[in-house]
């Protein structure tokens, strides 16, 4: 059995976001790391692996992105996945949600995997969708904010947190599942896991590999297009009250909520 985990590179968290005026999409030229979200999926799958009741035979890490996202693949092999696939190829660059998707099943149909995961979101643009899409290339059932999973006859039988409260499903395989972050807690990966990640093996890919259509990705081929964008408003100063008197600093804030309509 195998399980092909989808990871993302993303600008890391201390990074200041920025959109890229010439190309209207996210300045990606400062430190950049592992989607955090993504490390909880591969988590999953190691303890899937190392359950022992599915019988995996490998986890692949499996990316789309430039020649610098090798370092994301990078570190999901040190977290434990067997090998990695790197889906690259200029022809790419600019994707939307629909394309990206579109993209990596294609890649993903090289694999034939029996269970896709990935995290819920990315840490950059925070869609959500990117399973739903790629589940529906794949004809494969999909499953978002899933935080418990179990194996039962053969599938799987998953918990997933929902507006209400909690749903309990029961899927058959193959699948295609977002895990949240609250499903486990990933482990650090070693210093031997890490300095043997550039070791284990590694494929590169083009769009030409994976007969993607250069007709359904890139910037200019996607549905969403890119319009415009400008920096939110800059927030006023507060207002600080140095508590000299208590009895007065206490009615002055009254009076600051009041004014607003707080109280």
């Amino acid at each position: 059995m195998k399980i092909c985990v989808l990871v993302k590179e993303v600008p890391d968290a201390a990074v200041e976001k920025r959109i890229n005026p010439s190309t209207g999409r996210l300045d990606r030229s400062g430190e950049k790391n592992l989607n955090p979200f993504d490390t909880h999926a591969i988590e999953a799958a190691m303890q899937l692996k190392e359950g022992g009741a599915l019988g995996v035979d490998e986890v692949v890490a499996v990316t789309m992105g430039p020649e610098s996202a090798v370092r994301a693949l990078h570190k999901a092999v040190s977290l434990g996945a067997d090998r990695s696939l790197h889906l690259t190829d200029d022809a790419l660059a600019g994707s939307d949600v629909a394309a990206t998707g579109y993209a990596l099943a294609k890649a993903l149909e090289k694999e034939q995997p029996d269970l896709v995961l990935l995290g819920q979101q990315s840490d950059d643009g925070e869609c959500y969708t990117i399973g739903a899409v790629v589940a529906d290339h794949l004809r494969m059932p999909s499953l978002t904010q899933v935080i418990k999973m179990d194996v039962e006859d053969g599938g799987l039988r998953l918990e997933r947190q929902a507006e209400y409260g909690y749903d309990t499903v029961q899927v058959d395989l193959p699948a295609v599942i977002s895990v949240g972050d609250a499903i486990n807690e990933p482990r650090y990966p070693s210093l031997k896991a890490i300095m043997g990640a550039k070791k284990k093996p590694l494929d590169t890919v083009g769009a030409g590999d994976v007969e993607i259509d250069p007709a359904k990705v890139g910037g200019e081929n996607s549905a969403a297009q890119w319009v415009a964008a400008k920096p939110p408003p800059a927030k006023a100063a507060g207002e600080i009250i140095e508590d000299e008197d208590t009895g007065e600093t206490v009615e002055k804030i009254i009076a600051w909520l009041d004014e607003r309509k707080l109280v």
